[in-house]
């Protein structure tokens, strides 16, 4: 469970930020406003990319303006000889949603008043998928909830408000580093990626709205993909070794693998009980672990979706998990403040949670688990959470071998440099810290978006703001 990061670390990073954003008219019916939403909680399940029900792709007002395999879903001015009005309503089959609740009754009515209004698309400008927000202004630092190293090193992205800002490494300390912002439709990015065709992966949502998946060429800085995936907020991007798929968990209790480069859904699982909050996949890229809120650690096969086994002892709900890139191992932690690592295989297959393939428990934190990493020599795990510090432990003794500290409030993220010899921190201090990992000493801290009217207090060696 994330209390914080869910509720005070986004209200606080909306005070930071100044968007021009257009609200919706308030007036007269509303496609954004009234239909928008109900489309994409009834209707998208069935039909999106990965599920054409009726040829009809129900993820854009395009799609659904276009029609499928029927014909047009709307007549404008005519809800009565609208189709899709006559299948919400039961009066042709087959009756929608399929083998589910109907619709209630205002939502049916407020699609009819939409489209006897004219069935016009208000979305403002800046909620459209890959739509462009305009530069957004920073008054104060926002919550940083996600960031990431290239293979190569030289860029880091970093997560800010409807935003993923680009730092150029080898700049960090010398000058401004910022050579590059990627606009976001979804308020929040909670994962960050980079392959390495020079593409990066960003994944977020506005939370009870939508979910959304963007890859960014970072050579040209053009948008390549920008893919609406579930109607709440994502956790936890993981890239599949071959860099072709990438797996994400929702809001909505699944767990959903897409096309990496251009975000086509290609499976979706139903096997958690709450919200997914971290997915990673094996090594060899035919399976992957994801935890949740629901306390389980489950082992999935990636390429038929097929449940395998809970791979853990429940205890409390899970929010990270991180996978040795040497072995076929993951670490997990969360709500009870352990990190545990574990064996992804058992001698033998059991359907019921237990604790044999457990190599060994950390040391208690000093608060929730929000965020792991493993250095890409799987020899160092680095722990962030509602504690003010990062411990960095040897992953194979269990020993503590270091602390990175420096933060005032909880840290959402964490990530070791491509050599394993930095590791970069951040959270609701909205400050990017870079440590030295084989002892913990703070080489660079800075606030990595443009504040108006203020410095952004760049340091080096660890000196203060």
């Amino acid at each position: 469970m994330l209390p914080v990061l869910g509720s005070l670390a986004f209200v606080g990073s909306l005070l930071g930020i100044q968007s021009a954003a257009v609200i919706a008219q308030e007036n007269g019916p509303s496609y954004y406003r009234d239909v928008w939403p109900v489309i994409q909680q009834r209707c998208q399940g069935c039909h999106q990319p990965a599920q054409l029900g009726g040829e009809l792709n129900l993820t854009s007002f395009d799609g659904l303006a276009a029609g499928g395999m029927s014909g047009p879903a709307f007549v404008a001015g005519k809800p009565d000889e609208s189709r899709m009005l006559q299948m919400l309503r039961g009066a042709i089959e087959p009756a929608m949603p399929m083998r589910a609740e109907p619709l209630a009754e205002t939502e049916i009515a407020a699609i009819s008043d939409w489209i006897a209004a004219g069935g016009h698309d208000d979305t403002p400008e800046e909620m459209r998928l890959g739509a462009a927000t305009g530069p957004i202004v920073y008054h104060q630092p926002p919550v940083i909830t996600a960031v990431a190293y290239s293979a190569d090193g030289e860029w880091l992205a970093v997560s800010g408000n409807r935003e993923v800002l680009l730092h150029r490494r080898s700049k960090i300390g010398g000058g401004d580093s910022l050579e590059a912002r990627f606009s976001s439709v979804s308020e929040r990015i909670q994962g960050l990626a980079f392959l390495r065709n020079g593409r990066l992966i960003a994944t977020g949502g506005t939370p009870a709205r939508f979910g959304e998946i963007q890859v960014w060429d970072v050579d040209d800085r053009k948008l390549r993909a920008s893919t609406s995936v579930c109607y709440d907020t994502l956790f936890g991007l993981a890239v599949s070794p071959d860099e072709r798929r990438l797996a994400v968990g929702c809001a909505d209790n699944t767990i959903r693998i897409h096309q990496a480069t251009s975000g086509r859904e290609l499976l979706r699982m139903n096997h958690h009980e709450n919200w997914v909050l971290g997915v990673v996949f094996g090594g060899d890229g035919r399976r992957i672990v994801s935890v949740g809120r629901d306390r389980a650690a489950k082992l999935i096969d990636a390429n038929s979706g097929a449940f395998v086994e809970n791979i853990n002892l429940l205890r409390g709900e899970l929010a990270a998990v991180v996978r040795n890139p040497r072995l076929e191992a993951v670490v997990i932690g969360g709500e009870d403040r352990v990190p545990y690592y574990y064996r992804m295989d058992r001698a033998r297959k059991m359907l019921i949670a237990d604790d044999s393939t457990l190599v060994r428990e950390f040391e208690r934190q000093d608060g929730e688990i929000f965020s792991l990493a493993v250095d890409p020599r799987g020899t160092r795990l680095a722990v962030g959470g509602a504690a003010a510090a990062v411990p960095i432990y040897d992953l194979e003794t269990g020993e503590r071998t270091a602390t990175a500290s420096g933060h005032s409030a909880g840290i959402y993220t964490v990530a070791f440099d491509p050599t394993g010899a930095e590791l970069a921190t951040a959270g609701f201090d909205g400050s990017l810290r870079l440590y030295r990992a084989a002892d913990g000493e703070l080489l660079h801290q800075f606030v990595p978006v443009p504040l108006e009217g203020a410095l952004r207090g760049e340091t080096t060696a660890g000196g203060a703001p």
